[in-house]
């Protein structure tokens, strides 16, 4: 076919986990060709800023870029970007794309991440109703901002409360609406949640709890208010919606690939169900060793990073013996001037530890199963958030008062 393609390797998603196995592949060794396929028409870029410093105008976009075009052209990776597959065909080794053109591989990463969950409700499509997931989203939002003063935010977790922390510095009236009783209700112990709830409100952030969204209301097809369940509208310019994302995985699934927790099911060298086919980052379920035996999904650079490095070992065939994607889990969210640092995972824990007093805005809140320290939650404590990963590497059971006295480091206790 004319319009056909093949790489060695090709690489659909060009976000962090993309860009990354390409660089690893490279850093392996690995001759072949590479070809990483992009739905956006950028270059790879930084997402995490989009909800930070990027919506609060304090980034040009260009900073974000993982790396210039040059980069990629030297180590000869090929980009086709603006391009969206639709199709595997894993008995060929082919992907199809949107315009009908097929690309032969020889290995398929699979790092499309996932696109926004929409609301379910009617007046989700209108004008004024937005995701916070790349570019053309947040540049979108970006457009209609001067022209508004009131914004409503749907979904109360960490994309949630970054925009309504931007947008209420920027002067708007902001409203959370989170449909269960505290916020980061899926992520966070509830010490953090009412941390966090205090931080908004007394910033001027209204948050509505227990709040559940009936649909937006509409004047000629663009949204002017979000009605509750209650009755109550909301008046609102801007509503912007973080409820989470929904794994592009239906290409691959509808394969053959085995799914699991959303996404597509791989096993710790992140290889799916489908002969020289891997997944990894948002898209990714895996069994992680940190998440007490349970399947999980994991949305951070982090997990996206390291799932990278595993594969490209093994497509590059320098995999070492044994070797497998263990590394503990790390996640951040800046709000306001707190930066708020997470690692390990909370999956599990029977017991909640506080470090320090949240009132001078600088504690940790230390997550532990069976006596054994599993994840930190460390607000303004980098110094704890750095000695945390040794002592949930540790797995060893901890003195719960030593625990909870900021005076004693997390490095003494790991080394007890």
């Amino acid at each position: 076919m004319s319009n056909e393609r093949a790489a060695d390797v090709v690489i659909v998603g060009a976000g962090q986990g993309g860009a990354q196995t390409a660089i690893a592949l490279r850093q392996q060794k690995l001759e072949g060709s590479i070809l990483m396929i992009g739905a956006e028409p950028e270059l790879p870029y930084e997402r995490p800023a989009l909800s930070k410093e990027y919506l609060a105008g304090e980034k040009a976009f260009e900073k974000l870029s993982l790396r210039p075009a040059s980069f990629w052209a030297e180590r000869r990776v090929d980009l086709q970007l603006g391009t969206r597959v639709v199709a595997v065909d894993a008995e060929r080794h082919e992907v199809r794309a949107a315009d009908g053109s097929a690309i032969r591989y020889g290995s398929l990463v699979w790092a499309t991440g996932g696109r926004p969950r929409r609301l379910a409700c009617s007046g989700h499509d209108l004008a004024g109703v937005h995701a916070v997931r790349d570019r053309a989203d947040v540049d979108r939002m970006l457009g209609e901002l001067q022209a508004a003063s009131e914004i409503v935010v749907v979904g109360a977790g960490y994309i949630g409360l970054e925009a309504a922390a931007v947008l209420r510095k920027k002067g708007k009236r902001v409203t959370v609406l989170e449909a269960r009783d505290r916020v980061l209700p899926r992520v966070a112990g509830e010490p953090l949640s009412r941390f966090f709830e205090a931080e908004h409100t007394a910033k001027g952030v209204e948050l509505r709890l227990g709040a559940q969204v009936e649909c937006i209301e509409e004047s000629a097809r663009r949204a002017r208010g979000v009605r509750l369940a209650t009755g109550e509208v909301l008046p609102a310019d801007i509503v912007v919606v973080g409820i989470g994302i929904v794994a592009e995985t239906d290409a691959l699934v509808a394969a053959g690939a085995r799914a699991a927790e959303g996404g597509v099911l791989v096993d710790l060298q992140c290889k799916t169900s489908l002969v020289d086919v891997y997944a990894i980052g948002d898209c990714a379920a895996h069994p992680n060793v940190h998440a007490n035996g349970r399947v999980v999904r994991l949305e951070s650079i982090q997990n996206a990073n390291d799932q990278a490095a595993v594969v490209a070992k093994s497509i590059a065939k320098t995999l070492g013996e044994g070797e497998r994607y263990d590394a503990i889990p790390w996640f951040w969210s800046n709000q306001y001037d707190l930066r708020l640092q997470t690692v390990g995972l909370m999956i599990d824990h029977d017991d909640v530890v506080v470090r320090g007093d949240p009132s001078t805005r600088a504690f940790s809140v230390v997550y532990l199963r069976g006596g054994k320290v599993v994840a930190l939650d460390c607000v303004n404590k980098t110094k704890d958030y750095v000695q945390a990963k040794p002592l949930i590497a540790a797995g060893r059971a901890v003195d719960r008062e030593r625990l909870a006295d900021p005076e004693i480091t997390l490095k003494d206790l790991s080394s007890v």
